[in-house]
Order: C-alpha cells, then structure tokens, then sequence
C-alpha cells in the first residue's frame, strides 16, 4: 500500500475556510465513491470532523494521487482549489502513517490529548467500510491507529489533562457566564457530539436539559440514554427559538449546512429575558451553527470553534506529550517493518512453491527411469531431496524477510524474482497485488503544502 493524506485542519487554515470547506449532507460519501473509481485510487477513507478534513487513499502515483485527491476536497466544499490549496497538507508513506497515528493519540487535536477523535476515526473507518471504499490495507492501518490511541492513553497521563472539545468549550463558558450547574440548557442536535455535550451538562449538574433535534426520534432517544437526568426532555425543533429566552445555555452541534440559529431570533430572545446572566452559546458545529453577529450583541457570549482556536487550553506536561510522541514513533517503524515484510511474502511463498513443484517433476522423472524402485526407497529419495531444497532455501529466504523490513526492503523481493526468474502471475495470485508496488519513502515532518506536491514529489517517487 502507497498511503496518501490530503487534507486541512485547524492548525493550517482559518475557521472561515474550514467552514466553507466541510462537507456535509452526501458529500462525505460522493467523495469517497469518485476517489475510489479514480484509476489512481485503490481504496480511500474520509476524516470529517468539525475541524479536520482529510482523504486517506492507497495511491499508486504520488502526483496524480495528490492531484485527485485535492480536486476531489474542492469540488465537493464551498473553496475553490486555487483557494483551498495553499491551506493542504500532503503527507506520504511513513509520514502518512506517523499523522494518522498522531491524530488517534490525539497530538494533533485542537485540545491536545482529547480522546473524542478516537470515536471519529472509528466513525470514519466504518463510514468506508459502509460505502466499501476500504480494502485490506485502510482497514489494516485504522485499526493499528485506534489501538496505537488507545495505548497512549492507557500508558501516558495524556488522557487526564485532555480534555473533549466540548469540555473545553464549557469551561471556556464558565469562565464568562459562571458555573453550569444550575444553569436551564438547550441541546440542538442529537448526533455525536451533541451526545457528548448533554452527558457532559448532566454530570455538570445543570438544573434542566431540553434536547432538540430535527428527527424527534433521535431526540427521544438521546433522553433515554440520559436517563432523565437533569430533567431532561425533548423539544420540538420548531420551537428552538422561542425557547432562547428561558435556558441560560445552548450547544449547538447539527449537520446543517446554514446557521440554524439567527441573530434576529437570539435578539428577540434576549430582549424576552429578566435574567442578568448572560444568554450563552457554544457552538461547536462546522460549518457554524448559531450566526456569527450574536458575538456583538449586549447580552450574549458566543463561544464557537474560531473562539476557542484561539484560546490556550490546559495541555498535558511535556513528559506526557514526549512519552506519546516516542509511542509514535515506534508504532510507526513497526507498522513500517510489517507492511514491508508483508510485501515479500508472497515471493518468498511463491519461490517456494516453485521449489517444490521443481522436486516434484524431477522426482516423477526419477519414478519413470526407475519403475522398479520400491516405496521405502521411492520415500527416502523423495524426503532427502526435499530436505536439501529446504536447506538451501532456508537461510536466504529468513535473511530476505529481515532485510525486507528495513526502508528500501521491497528492492529484495525484486531481486528474488530476478534471480530465480519467477512468474509474476504466481506471485499475484499469492498475494492478490500487482508486482512492482513503491517501497516506504519519507516526507520531512509537517508534511508537504499542496502546491509544492503538485511539482515535487518525495525523493526516489516517481509520478
């Protein structure tokens, strides 16, 4: 597998392009469908998170994979690509692999060491697997990604001082409107993240939950799950306006792709209010749910995901963050070794099979010139002349493999086709992948922006 990710986050572009950038509604799954029918793309995975969206394919042509996967992101958001590309990241192979990673442990988050993502790349595994846009390998290293995450947090302190985006977000709220226990909230939405956040004001101790959803069914559920707790019940979603002025708090979280909640509407709410407290709202959607001109009304604190970009949140020691980074990096070098030893295997079976297919004619000969032979004698020869051919196979092929797990190691399983001319049709049939795969290349860290993939592809790659 040649991994290539494509993608924008919120350490490369502004809340704004990441806004008009995110897919929603079918999007996600269009997207998935044309990379996988690209001629350049075997299998694809789609990352879409309220601040992160990246294109995950197995690629058999850097350039055409970085250019595939760059026109698909455009012209399925709202950016044009000339727009949209000085705000990509490019990663390849190794690199590839060591974001992936980084991302699950959640280095990589706007809230560093947030174990939310886990569930998101879950989501977006089992998201491909639906549209069958994963094959082996996606499936293979998603699966290592989500057990690397969960090893970081099981091993390093980094799961205590991460927090969720939305527990960010509360506390962000709280340091403004006061402490939410107590406090009347509206949930709007009933998805994920949505789910999160009215757990979140239950164990918080707010006083009364209402949950909002434009599929009541989705909404009932979500009180059941609950339990009841903090009173909580459903509203009808048409009546989310004319709740504003009873809560002191809404999270808002839907996939909605317009504001769902206006700055008319929050005015009105505001002026139907006697209480001194301000009316807050964090919206955690992408693209934004509540209209970004509440921020300048007398009465009300926005907390959304430009805010709280630029607030600094409460990160985890260093120690911590260098224990996973280590994590990391020794997952990724052992995921490496593995996929290119993977590689070899099949030549090495395929030589092997072809071995044993040369002892078996050659002792079918033996059978034909000696018919008197007996079957004790038969026996012998057969197993001697087995056993030197296991010999002299041995050694080669167990160094073969070492050697195949090191950067470059692929070179070897070419060698060994050359060597004992196999046919490449048995090692595809051993294997099930086309002869002449790209070995492991590295990128240096950060990446490479877009542009410059679109006229440099990493050392030793051809496009």
């Amino acid at each position: 597998m040649s991994l290539l990710v494509v993608g924008l986050s919120h350490r490369t572009a502004p809340v704004g392009v990441l806004e008009r950038a995110a897919l929603t509604g079918d999007s996600p799954a269009r997207v998935l469908h044309e990379a996988a029918a690209s001629a350049t793309v075997a299998e694809a995975a789609l990352v879409n998170t309220c601040n992160r969206i990246e294109l995950y394919a197995d690629v058999d042509k850097f350039h055409a994979g970085v250019a595939e996967l760059s026109q698909l992101l455009a012209g399925h958001s709202g950016v044009d690509l000339d727009e949209l590309t000085p705000h990509l990241y490019v990663h390849y192979e190794d690199r590839a692999v060591h974001h992936l990673f980084s991302v699950a442990c959640g280095l990589d988050s706007m809230v560093v060491g947030e174990g939310q993502i886990l569930g998101q790349l879950r989501d977006a595994l089992a998201k491909a697997q639906e549209e069958h846009t994963a094959g082996r390998g996606l499936n293979e290293l998603f699966q290592q990604a989500l057990r690397v995450g969960k090893r970081a947090h099981s091993e390093t302190g980094i799961d205590k001082a991460g927090q969720s985006l939305v527990t960010f977000g509360l506390e962000q709220v709280a340091a403004s409107a006061g402490p939410i226990a107590g406090k009347r909230a509206l949930v709007v939405g009933a998805g994920s993240m949505s789910s999160l956040a009215a757990a979140t004001l239950v164990r918080a101790g707010v006083g009364e939950l209402l949950i909002a959803n434009r599929t009541s069914a989705r909404a009932e559920r979500l009180v059941e799950i609950l339990g009841g707790g903090a009173a909580a019940r459903t509203l009808e979603f048409a009546k989310v306006p004319q709740a504003l002025a009873d809560v002191d708090l809404v999270i808002s979280c839907t996939g909605a792709a317009g504001t769902v909640i206006g700055a008319p509407e929050v005015a009105a709410a505001l002026a139907a209010r006697s209480a001194d407290a301000p009316l807050a709202f964090l919206d955690l959607a992408m693209p934004r749910d509540v209209d970004h001109a509440v921020h300048g009304l007398p009465g009300a604190l926005l907390v959304d995901l430009e805010s709280l970009s630029h607030a600094h949140a409460a990160t985890p020691g260093a120690g911590d963050v260098d224990a996973v980074s280590t994590i990391v990096a020794d997952e990724v070098e052992a995921f490496g070794q593995a996929q290119r030893a993977a590689r070899i295997a099949p030549t090495v079976v395929a030589l092997r099979a072809m071995a044993s297919e040369v002892v078996s004619s050659e002792l079918a000969r033996l059978t034909a010139r000696l018919p008197d032979l007996d079957e004790r004698s038969r026996a012998e020869f057969s197993q001697t002349v087995r056993r030197v051919v296991d010999k002299l196979l041995h050694a080669p092929t167990v160094k073969v493999k070492q050697l195949a797990a090191e950067p470059g190691g692929a070179s070897y399983a070419e060698a060994l086709r050359e060597l004992f001319d196999l046919d490449p049709a048995a090692v595809h049939a051993v294997s099930g992948t086309p002869i002449g795969a790209q070995a492991g290349s590295s990128i240096p860290a950060g990446g490479i922006p877009a542009a410059q993939a679109a006229v440099a592809p990493p050392a030793g790659v051809t496009g």
